[in-house]
């Protein structure tokens, strides 16, 4: 039996003089709040709350929590996402009070220790990217890219320069255009070629003295690793710019390749992708980036640096021809904690076996979807490949097969893979199945694939049958969301 409570809002369960508190009787003299705060902090009324029992509260989100799929209770194929498992224990050492309980008003001598993890941090980072200068202010994945375009800008601002174009593959992240644009750079998209690599011929036609950035998801989203990219860099050196490397993929070559050796001078990690952080709305999230020596010196201040003078830790704000901050305080340290812990568990041996897991894990999936969903790109990936649900549509004439399928998904206890995207693979249907993952479980969920399209068009057309909710007008309560209840009228 469904629970109707867990579907409804907590203003349905309200009641007029329910409450989850009892308070003692006043033992001072009684104040107004007019008394007590001036005019101009006071609201005209008061605010609309639910009126509710400790229990019905309790009842309500634990309910809710029913309803929600995560890493920890169901398998996650969320293509480009890397939504793998997180250990608990990251967990536990982030929550210790030494680290949580810190205040960042506190004196640098007060806070050696997590001055010492950050530090460490940056170097690990350093090296593992072949980049080594490090920030970890940036707050999350597409801030890391915004704040490395920054960086570019304020170096050939240095040198003199006047640059204005960002370049990047049509099956880039969404972001990177965003970014570039922010930073206030002019955006141009280049053309991928039938294979999923860069058309080297249409970069060499935007090519030009005015090019700052070239950014570069490698491996890319189609789960390809362009091994054009030193040809790439050479080119993009040839006219003085930089190369940008968009980390959100370095789950599949860490410890295998580094993408200050294939030619990147920037780049940026994703720490709750790659280094396993909580994900989505477990947050915050974090974005480091990582650049050559040159590029240092625009980095956003304070970064932690080490005194050999005094063995002691500090924020070092540079000399004078750092970005500034791009965040509050130090960025959002319970997340890096989380991802040093990751590192210093794993060591380079071990997150060299991450990559080389992800991508087996990957190339697993493909060889058992590819005979019924079309995979345009080869029989091989990296860390994840992109299928189409076109023969479907073929088959059955539904409009859109892979949203009717990953709907479906959600009937049989899987969340789907992220779908639409990217925008070159029609009916696209991108699949990372992480190194969390075991055969049997991805034997399960291709099975189940393989079930849902062979099953009839009105089947998947309105799944899914067994939730709460079944199909929201997703895009209109992306563009009209609704943050306010309301109390609803005949």
């Amino acid at each position: 039996m469904r629970n109707t409570h867990a579907t409804q809002l907590i203003f349905e369960l309200s009641t007029q003089g329910r409450t989850g508190v009892r308070l003692p009787d006043c033992d001072v003299p009684e104040q107004s709040i007019q008394q007590l705060l001036p005019d101009n902090l006071l609201q005209a009324d008061s605010p609309t709350l639910p009126e509710v029992t400790e229990p019905e509260v309790i009842r309500h989100f634990t309910n809710l929590s029913t309803l929600n799929m995560s890493v920890d209770t169901h398998y996650y194929p969320l293509g480009s996402c890397t939504m793998k498992y997180n250990p608990k224990r990251n967990e536990r050492i982030a929550a210790w009070d030494g680290f949580a309980q810190l205040h960042p008003y506190q004196s640098e001598a007060s806070i050696q220790g997590m001055l010492q993890l950050l530090f460490e941090l940056q170097q690990m980072l350093g090296e593992i990217s072949g980049l080594p200068a490090v920030s970890l202010q940036p707050a999350a994945g597409a801030h890391g890219e915004l704040a490395a375009l920054m960086v570019a800008a304020a170096y050939f601002k240095g040198r003199g320069e006047t640059r204005t174009k960002v370049l990047a593959p049509d099956s880039a992240h969404g972001t990177n255009p965003a970014s570039a644009r922010m930073a206030g750079f002019d955006f141009v998209t280049i053309k991928s070629k039938d294979d999923g690599r860069v058309d080297l011929d249409h970069l060499r036609e935007h090519l030009g003295s005015d090019t700052a950035v070239f950014m570069i998801t490698n491996p890319s989203t189609l789960g390809l690793f362009d091994d054009q990219v030193q040809e790439i860099s050479d080119m993009v050196h040839d006219q003085g710019g930089l190369i940008y490397l968009d980390g959100a993929n370095m789950n599949a070559i860490l410890g295998i390749a580094r993408p200050g050796d294939f030619g990147a001078d920037m780049m940026h990690f994703n720490p709750h992708k790659t280094f396993s952080g909580p994900h989505g709305g477990g947050g915050p999230g974090a974005g480091p980036i990582c650049v050559t020596d040159s590029l240092g010196p625009y980095l956003p201040s304070p970064t932690v640096s080490f005194c050999e003078q005094s063995q002691s830790y500090f924020l070092d704000a540079g000399d004078g021809q750092s970005i500034g901050r791009v965040r509050s305080f130090f960025g959002n340290v319970g997340v890096l904690v989380r991802a040093y812990c990751y590192i210093r568990t794993h060591g380079p041996d071990g997150l060299r076996r991450v990559s080389e897991t992800a991508v087996l894990n990957a190339n697993y999936l493909l060889s058992q979807v590819k005979d019924f969903l079309h995979v345009p790109h080869g029989d091989r990936c990296m860390h994840e490949f992109v299928a189409s649900a076109a023969p479907v549509k073929e088959a059955t004439g539904l409009k859109q097969p892979a949203m009717d399928i990953a709907k479906r998904l959600l009937d049989y206890g899987f969340h789907p893979p992220t779908v639409y995207f990217p925008l070159t693979v029609p009916e696209g249907m991108m699949m990372e199945p992480t190194e969390t993952e075991s055969k049997q479980t991805l034997d399960a969920f291709a099975d189940v694939l393989k079930t849902i399209v062979n099953e009839s068009a009105e089947t998947l057309e309105h799944a899914p049958h067994s939730t709460a909710i079944r199909r929201p007008d997703e895009v209109t309560a992306a563009r009209q969301p609704i943050v306010k209840w309301t109390e609803a009228t005949d």
